[in-house]
């Protein structure tokens, strides 16, 4: 039995997945808003999240909110933290690399995570304690225990680039450890695909609470580890993950540090 909170998010994530699925054959008549350099929004985030936020407040009307274009309703014990859609960039281009993420937090510990990805009609949840699954399967991360022959996923720097040498240096470090990284441009299925052993490890820096609560606790309820770079749970406060199973998360928070510290 699916736990009422996950049955309501995954409810407003399809909801949501709808709303992208329809404006995808017609991406050159949707509105296009430059937040920052690198970062847009489209009518289609906003009414993605309107939907969302509108199941939420009717299921829940005590719950706090915290959304990436704007909704908020803070103070509460519980608090849903979404991202209405993971990867606008791909998203206005046409490419078909898209989510919707939506956590559930209980005053600091995460509870409930979907990420729905709507053009593969792939719906990723996990409940702490419940494990995680892909559509009805149960989700295990993958066991590899070295780098070699790793492949890992990753976020480029596109809005600050106050850490890209850094970054650039754990890129370089990685491609010549592992068999590749991919960088497919949302950090919500990123972290599911971790979840679900199809890559072995993730990292990136600088990132949002709604681009990586789900996938975070995805992770976690697969058997794996997600961590800040000082191997802390910090990773909501500072925007900076990485995550895989134990011996994969250790050798890659080694290569950061390393690279971090350098002087």
């Amino acid at each position: 039995m699916q736990h009422p909170i996950l049955v309501t998010a995954i409810r407003a994530a399809r909801k949501a997945g709808d709303i992208i699925n329809r404006s995808f054959d017609r991406v050159n008549e949707i509105s296009i808003t430059s937040k920052a350099h690198n970062d847009f929004v489209t009518d289609v985030d906003q009414r993605a999240e309107a939907a969302i936020v509108e199941m939420i407040r009717r299921a829940y009307p005590e719950h706090g909110i915290l959304a990436e274009e704007g909704s908020r309703i803070s103070d509460k014990d519980f608090e849903w933290i979404i991202d209405p859609l993971d990867g606008t960039t791909n998203f206005i281009h046409g490419m078909p690399q898209v989510g919707v993420s939506i956590a559930v937090r209980h005053f600091d510990r995460l509870e409930h995570a979907v990420i729905y990805d709507p053009v593969h009609n792939e719906l990723f949840t996990a409940s702490r304690g419940s494990g995680a699954h892909l559509n009805d399967r149960r989700l295990r991360i993958a066991q590899r225990k070295d780098l070699e022959g790793a492949l890992l996923g990753t976020g480029f720097p596109f809005r600050d680039f106050s850490h890209l040498d850094t970054y650039l240096a754990t890129l370089k470090a990685f491609m010549l450890k592992t068999a590749g990284v991919r960088r497919p441009g949302s950090a919500a299925l990123d972290l599911a695909y971790v979840a679900a052993g199809r890559y072995d490890g993730f990292w990136e820096f600088n990132l949002k609470p709604w681009d990586l609560a789900a996938g975070a606790l995805l992770v976690q309820e697969a058997g794996g580890v997600a961590t800040d770079f000082k191997g802390d749970q910090g990773y909501l406060q500072n925007g900076d993950i990485v995550a895989g199973n134990l011996r994969i998360h250790a050798q890659m928070l080694h290569i950061i540090s390393q690279e971090i510290n350098q002087p």
